[in-house]
């Protein structure tokens, strides 16, 4: 592998190690999880260790899986240091995402890096739009940006109505996370992509709106 490759496989190791170590060590699983008590009460660094613990091996798996995929596609576009950023950010603004909306509920608790992938992900589909994605159980190819906004309304629909045990908040704050850390990262997008920043932003906009009037 070359050289690109090697923060792919360091991002993904710490999430394996850190993960396992989650799994067979309860203490250490509850120290480190996000969790809305434990944070109000100055436990800060549960906003990003959090992101490297996960609920199960099929959780872990699903998450560096679909890190694998898109992340070549932004290190190629950005480098290293940049990717960085991009991950980790969209990690933080998953995880301020989901104490703005839980700020009340101190026993709310959740781990994942669904946020920090989610943001690889519109990050990958600014830089590639023209990209497809096959999905299980659907047999043809779904274009990249069909599947971005798709999967913001979803978070959207989940987030109202407190579908099932995901964090919707954290994967749509990851999401947007990713999309305005890439955008100032790479301005040029704007000229080259303009029509798909626009057509990406419509589900952070009916957020907001929906925000402002009360429907969330």
């Amino acid at each position: 592998m070359g050289n690109l490759d090697i923060v792919i496989i360091v991002v993904i190791g710490a999430n394996i190690i850190m993960s396992l170590k989650g799994f067979s060590d309860f203490s250490f699983f509850e120290r480190y999880k996000f969790n809305i008590g434990g944070i109000r009460r100055g436990e800060q660094v549960r906003m990003l260790s959090s992101g490297f613990l996960h609920a199960d091996m099929m959780h872990l798996f699903f998450n560096m899986f679909t890190l694998y995929i898109f992340a070549p596609v932004v290190l190629g576009f950005l480098g290293n240091f940049k990717f960085l950023a991009v991950y980790f950010g969209s990690l933080l603004v998953g995880n301020l995402f989901s104490l703005f909306f839980h700020k009340d509920e101190y026993h709310y608790s959740a781990v994942g890096a669904s946020g920090a992938v989610s943001g690889v992900i519109y990050a990958g589909i600014l830089f590639r739009p023209d990209m497809s994605l096959y999905l299980m159980f659907i047999p043809i190819p779904i274009p990249a940006y069909i599947f971005g906004i798709g999967y913001l309304l979803y978070s959207i629909f989940g987030m109202k109505n407190k579908l099932g045990n995901i964090g919707h908040d954290a994967h749509f704050g990851g999401a947007v996370g990713g999309y305005v850390i890439t955008l100032i990262l790479a301005p040029w997008l704007f000229q080259e992509n303009l029509l798909m920043i626009g057509l990406l932003a419509l589900p952070i906009i009916i957020l907001f709106v929906m925000q402002r009037l009360g429907k969330l």
